[in-house]
């Protein structure tokens, strides 16, 4: 059989378009900021973000230690929730390289911040207190159920932002299955941050890259930030061309990711020994907790794998399963039977 590969939506492979397009591109050295390619590429990210300028970095954890660097300098303070991706899996690199000091919040279920309580973190003007510079939010928010934010929430980060003088970063790793999940555009979303990072590389389907989105200046900035930390490269054009045919052709079908994984829920909620909440399942990305007597997160993984089937356990007995392009309707049928098969042996 086949492999299904349900461990993260970064596993998708270039489409052959992508292939040709790669191999066809016009290039030049983006260091000296001379590849058309790219340049065409940061100019379509910019302008579907509502920005002014954008900046291809190689991935998205880059683009966001890069983000915090261009907002923050040493010794400031930046607010983010204790299920973000830039504090959980960014190996501490806001801290290790840029000096930043993290106040953690608890983040809701659906990846929103309590907005009393980020109200109330913000530090006043104090000889203890590292000075707060910037709140960092996540959509969809990977740990937090796939889900997207709306709209009226990042208003609302706004209006806080506006009165303590703060900026706001977006880590939009997934932003288009947001949007494609609320039926809205992409700028929608992102027009409340003063930068936004979002991948290439995930449901996109793009096998390099992420795009920072920002002002002009901010840009500017970012890219000494970029050369700093060893993402300044030479023809990059041929990673950027991949990158436009995902902007270009390739995000309305997260639509069938999103389907796949609510099919997918469904089916495994009426598995006895898997907790799960079907209706938490917005976009492409599913949690699930294993309750058996006899089979533990360990065992499971293995069984699964001598199936040819592979997911992610993120907690002990807990796992997440993520759609993508190249799992298909009937692959999510095969890892539902297969997983009712291992649980009722």
């Amino acid at each position: 059989m086949k492999p299904i590969d349900l461990r993260s939506d970064t596993l998708t492979q270039p489409t052959p378009a992508m292939r040709k397009a790669m191999a066809n591109a016009e290039v030049g050295d983006d260091v000296f900021e001379e590849d058309p390619t790219l340049k065409k590429l940061e100019t379509l990210a910019a302008k579907k973000t509502g920005k002014e300028s954008a900046l291809f970095v190689p991935s998205g954890t880059m683009g966001n230690l890069v983000s915090v660097l261009s907002h923050c300098q040493r010794g400031d303070e930046i607010l983010l929730g204790d299920r973000s991706h830039i504090f959980l899996h960014e190996v501490g690199g806001i801290a290790a390289l840029g000096g930043v000091h993290s106040r953690i919040i608890p983040n809701n279920p659906d990846g929103t911040l309590p907005l009393p309580l980020l109200e109330n973190s913000i530090r006043q003007s104090d000889i203890h207190y590292p000075p707060t510079r910037l709140i960092c939010l996540e959509n969809t928010h990977n740990f937090c159920q796939g889900s997207p934010l709306s709209p009226e929430f990042m208003d609302s980060v706004r209006v806080l932002a506006t009165k303590y003088g703060l900026k706001i970063h977006l880590d939009g790793a997934r932003i288009f299955n947001a949007a494609v999940a609320l039926d809205i555009e992409v700028e929608t979303l992102t027009r409340q941050a003063d930068s936004v990072m979002f991948c290439l590389s995930k449901g996109l389907s793009a096998p390099v890259g992420s795009l920072i989105c920002s002002s002009r200046q901010f840009i500017q900035r970012a890219r000494k930030f970029r050369k700093m930390v060893g993402g300044g490269m030479r023809q990059a054009g041929h990673l950027a061309a991949a990158g436009l045919v995902a902007l270009e052709n390739l995000v309305q079908r997260l639509k069938d990711d999103h389907l796949n994984a609510k099919t997918l829920a469904e089916q495994l909620a009426l598995i006895k020994g898997i907790e799960l909440d079907q209706t938490k399942i917005k976009t492409n990305i599913i949690f699930f907790k294993l309750n058996h007597p006899q089979i533990d997160g360990d065992t499971f993984i293995n069984l699964l794998e001598a199936k040819s089937i592979k997911i992610l356990m993120t907690d002990p007995g807990v796992f997440r399963a993520v759609l993508h392009r190249d799992v298909s309707r009937e692959q999510t049928e095969t890892v539902a039977q297969t997983i009712q098969s291992i649980l009722t042996l």
